[in-house]
């Protein structure tokens, strides 16, 4: 399903380095299918011309038959059907398998691909990951927050640059246990916390729901919210704990009185 896409919001935005661009307009950078697809059609309005014309080569060179069933899956949404029907592109009438991948990806593998191998042997250890994303440029740490490995994501959340963050989130590597470990990291920034309640999916672990709502990091609205999702045990640890916001706490003691009250 099309989801959150938390890369795709900086593109709309306009809040993406040109070089940046440039590799989105030549299909080097986007984790999934949609999001290549929405980039594209943003930067053929780019204000550089460069990039204008290399998104419209990269329309114009997309493998007809890929994107075709792409479009023929039920969660695309009309504006992107609608713009490549006026190119006389088509959904498929068969309805199509939910693939996500990239329709086309001219950009060189980042160094994070070339470790999942051995992070899958387990010998890809924190201190040479760091070691490899301190030598990558930007792009490069981006692609590698979208397609390198698990601990590389989990280094690159804490990335200063909010996009890098939020590749990590828009990663389709991205399995719900690093998202629950997101979810207690107090060294993260607060936009990772806002992407991760905003998806419906995610929030239906009570893992991740309690892990937002003990996070100082989350917005004190955000936990209060949250906090009343939260079982006996978890409301009552909440009310004593001293790591989270005091309206927080008292607010969870609050309703464990009232919930003790309710029994007497």
């Amino acid at each position: 399903m099309i989801g959150p896409t938390p890369l795709l919001d900086f593109f709309k935005r306009g809040e993406v380095a040109r070089d940046v661009r440039l590799l989105a307009a030549q299909g080097g950078l986007a984790p999934r299918a949609y999001e290549q697809l929405a980039i594209l059609i943003i930067l053929l309005e780019d204000p550089d011309s460069e990039i204008r014309t290399t998104a419209e080569e990269t329309l114009n060179n997309l493998p007809v038959e890929a994107l075709q069933t792409f479009l023929a899956r039920s969660d695309v949404p009309i504006g992107m059907r609608e713009f490549f029907a006026d190119r006389g592109i088509f959904p498929d009438e068969i309805p199509a398998i939910e693939l996500d991948e990239p329709l086309v990806d001219t950009a060189p593998p980042p160094e994070g691909e070339k470790f999942d191998e051995i992070e899958a042997l387990g010998g890809d250890d924190r201190e040479s990951s760091i070691q490899k994303l301190a030598k990558m440029g930007f792009p490069e740490r981006l692609r590698a927050a979208m397609k390198g490995t698990r601990e590389m994501r989990s280094i690159l959340i804490r990335d200063p640059n909010k996009m890098i963050s939020a590749a990590v989130m828009s990663s389709p590597k991205l399995s719900e246990p690093e998202v629950e470990a997101f979810a207690r990291m107090a060294n993260v920034g607060e936009d990772v916390l806002r992407i991760i309640a905003s998806n419906r999916a995610w929030m239906k672990n009570y893992s991740i729901v309690l892990g937002l709502t003990k996070n100082p990091k989350t917005p004190l609205g955000m936990s209060m919210n949250l906090m009343s999702r939260l079982n006996a045990r978890d409301m009552a640890q909440l009310s004593v704990d001293r790591n989270v916001p005091e309206a927080l706490r008292i607010a969870a003691r609050k309703k464990v009185v009232a919930s003790t009250s309710g029994k007497g």
